[in-house]
């Protein structure tokens, strides 16, 4: 996995400058850097009164426009670390990692102003779980809908400011001593902040 990032990142190293010599306000391609903050609904059936930690981490976004209109969005982070609690008091940690693609209607014909609304899916692996020396096992894999809203303000050469808000569904069943607890579903709302470029 880390290889792959690593990969991924000397990939988008290389587009970045040629991506600048040739940025476009209505290109077909959109890269995005964001900040995203991650706040969970922890709804929980277990009985456990299990919560995560809120948390902002990066996240890079790729679209593809295949008209004005219509675009596909495919976001991207790196495995996110999360503290488990129960009742208030930490009980252990683990690992998240949710790309989500959407299919997204970008609004036009307004100018300075670029909206845009999207519905997708979303796949969550949850990975190192580590929760009271391993009494506590998460289901690892989580599939789920995703909705967003955003909009872009192009600032020239192709660059943009972008505010965005995703609801994403995230969930994972809970063993306690291998036996089934419940649900525990994190549900978050991702507000993200950054900046891209479309060539």
């Amino acid at each position: 996995m880390k290889k792959r990032i690593g990969f991924a990142a000397l990939l988008l190293a290389a587009a970045v400058p040629l991506a600048y010599a040739q940025g476009s306000d209505n290109g077909s391609w959109l890269v995005r850097l964001r900040a995203t903050n991650l706040h969970s609904s922890n709804s929980d059936s277990t009985g456990l009164g299990l919560t995560i930690d809120n948390k902002t981490f990066p996240e890079l976004d790729i679209s593809y426009f295949f008209s004005p209109n219509v675009a596909a969005e495919l976001v991207l982070t790196y495995p996110q670390k999360q503290t488990v609690s129960s009742n208030g008091t930490a009980i252990g940690s683990f690992k998240h990692l949710p790309p989500t693609l959407l299919g997204q209607y970008h609004f036009t014909g307004m100018s300075g102003w670029r909206p845009y609304l999207g519905v997708g899916v979303n796949y969550t692996n949850i990975s190192d779980v580590s929760i009271l020396n391993g009494a506590v096992g998460l289901k690892h894999s989580s599939y789920g809908l995703a909705a967003q809203a955003g909009l872009d303000v192009p600032v020239g050469s192709g660059w943009l400011i972008n505010v965005d808000v995703k609801k994403v569904q995230i969930g994972t069943h809970v063993y306690l001593n291998s036996v089934d607890k419940g649900s525990f579903k994190v549900d978050p709302v991702l507000f993200s902040v950054g900046a891209g470029l479309r060539f």
